[in-house]
């Protein structure tokens, strides 16, 4: 058990134990106040509970209708589960929030906002038109003890689907997006175009691109030649709409458990789903760092915004002409932005939306707001200078001292271990399952080159291999860790084994492969097995 003090000239030390109970008491103890001070929740974000510190990694899943979200989940989790619901049109028209619990079944919306162990209560600002639509379906699988998953509605094309909803649908999407570990977008191949309300729910993910995957799904069903024009014009389609400099990444693949209906691109399909797997399964051993970081930013614009009402409360006259003047302030509010940004020298990306912040303002009354206290201030500062740090080391400590948390189960078992793990049989990996030396299969034309480097004793030095090996016109680095891989009984020098090893891994590297950090078992030369140094 690990813990970091916090002294003052004037309190306690106080003592955190580990680095949830640490999260809570600081935004209790200093940033709550300051939020709740200059009504922070009433134009951003409700006030965090002990649920929202406390739960499970979450995983959201967004795309238009028919692009496979719900196929996904059951993909992972290689198991229906309660009110799902899958076909080509339409299907899924709730929230569904799946996750972990003894008994399988289904909790209502209404009573999901009530149970304060979970992390929904604030939903219930949202009406009954959204609860009505929102259910958590439990159940008693494997993939779901480390993680929950948030199935969607599918986004519909045109203006009426948008309002027929009864419920701001981009504003749920954002609550969520400010919670959840990671985001994960799906598009199907063969459905591309990003009608006005996908458009509208981008943008308010816009704020948490580090958290957003994008899925190119069932890209079996389409050839390679047509798999790139389709990833093309998916990734300038999103750069129109995100349009941020950076590159989102994009995995390709068809995931469910279906044969592949044209299997050309089958590695690449492996090989992004294991990309994508590992992204997953790395979210609970980085969770408590997920959660500081989204403190760290609800802190910097719970300072913003209290310079923004303070601003605004500064401005607004004491008797006559009260009307006019918010008119005149929600109009000059780009201005406003401007003139805190020069004096507190805060960066442009910490302010809130400007059209956002202008409707919210419009039935708001200046009068009411407070003047800028700088003692809240003050302790929101503290806690980012000081307590925060210390807070970093917590979690770096926690991390060290537990074992490896990923997600297990489902689809993750598939391909952990055997014969159908991702690479298993190729490059070092190749002749791993087979009696005979894999090098041996190349070792005559290896011998010739050998013997004309005139070998001594039956070995040839490393300035004679050098002049070999640098033909494959391989960087030095990697030839360098090529000879030290080779040179199995650490003597300077390359017998005609070792130096058939040698050329096979030139060549594992030249067909794109990755060197092992250690040599395996089954490519140490026969003649040094049981002898090799470590």
């Amino acid at each position: 058990m690990f813990s970091w003090s916090k002294r003052d000239g004037k309190k306690d030390p106080e003592l955190f134990q580990n680095v949830t109970e640490g999260l809570r008491r600081l935004y209790r103890t200093k940033l709550f106040p300051l939020e709740d001070a200059y009504r922070f929740h009433e134009f951003h974000s409700p006030a965090l509970e002990d649920a929202d510190f406390d739960n499970k990694p979450m995983v959201l899943l967004v795309g238009q209708y028919s692009t496979g979200k719900t196929t996904f989940i059951r993909h992972l989790m290689e198991q229906d589960f309660p009110g799902m619901r899958i076909g080509p049109e339409p299907t899924t028209d709730s929230f569904i929030a799946v996750m972990h619990g003894e008994q399988e079944g289904v909790i209502p919306g209404n009573a999901l906002v009530v149970d304060p162990k979970k992390p929904f209560r604030k939903l219930n600002a949202f009406g009954n038109a959204f609860l009505n639509r929102f259910m958590c379906a439990q159940m008693n699988n494997p993939v779901l003890e480390s993680i929950s998953i948030i199935d969607t509605p599918g986004i519909l094309s045109g203006e009426k689907q948008r309002i027929s909803r009864g419920y701001d649908f981009a504003a749920v999407l954002e609550w969520f997006a400010e919670r959840v570990d990671r985001i994960i977008l799906l598009f199907d191949a063969h459905k591309l175009d990003i009608s006005d309300e996908f458009s509208e729910v981008i943008r308010a993910l816009k704020n948490h691109e580090d958290k957003m995957r994008v899925v190119l799904n069932k890209a079996d069903q389409i050839g390679t030649q047509q798999l790139m024009r389709v990833y093309g014009a998916l990734m300038w389609s999103l750069g129109k709409i995100i349009n941020t400099p950076e590159v989102v990444r994009v995995y390709i693949g068809s995931f469910w458990a279906q044969p592949l209906l044209v299997a050309d691109n089958r590695k690449l399909f492996e090989a992004e789903e294991q990309d994508l797997f590992s992204d997953i399964q790395g979210l609970p051993r980085n969770a408590a760092l997920r959660k500081l970081n989204d403190l760290i930013k609800r802190a910097r614009l719970a300072k913003v915004h209290a310079y923004i009402i303070s601003s605004l409360k500064k401005e607004m006259p004491s008797v006559f002409g009260k009307d006019s003047k918010k008119k005149e302030l929600i109009a000059k509010l780009p201005e406003i932005y401007a003139s805190i940004e020069r004096e507190h020298q805060i960066s442009p990306g910490d302010f809130p939306k400007v059209k956002k912040m202008q409707e919210i303002l419009i039935n708001q009354d200046f009068t009411k707001f407070p003047s800028l206290k700088p003692k809240l201030l003050e302790a929101v500062d503290d806690m980012l200078a000081h307590d925060i740090a210390k807070l970093m080391t917590l979690v770096r400590q926690e991390e060290a001292s537990m074992p490896t948390h990923t997600v297990k189960g489902g689809a993750f078992e598939g391909t952990m271990n055997g014969p159908f793990g991702h690479g298993y049989g190729e490059g070092a990996g190749e002749g791993i399952d087979e009696l005979e030396w894999i090098v041996a299969r190349d070792k005559p034309s290896y011998d010739e080159i050998f013997y004309t480097l005139s070998p001594v004793n039956g070995k040839v030095s490393g300035a004679m291999a050098k002049k070999e090996m640098v033909k494959s016109k391989l960087p030095n680095t990697v030839l360098g860790k090529i000879w030290k891989l080779s040179d199995v009984d650490k003597d300077g020098y390359l017998d005609d084994e070792e130096f058939a090893l040698a050329n096979h891994l030139i060549k594992v590297k030249l067909e794109g492969h990755e060197l092992p950090a250690t040599l395996p078992d089954h490519l140490v030369p026969p003649s040094k097995r049981g002898q090799e140094t470590m």
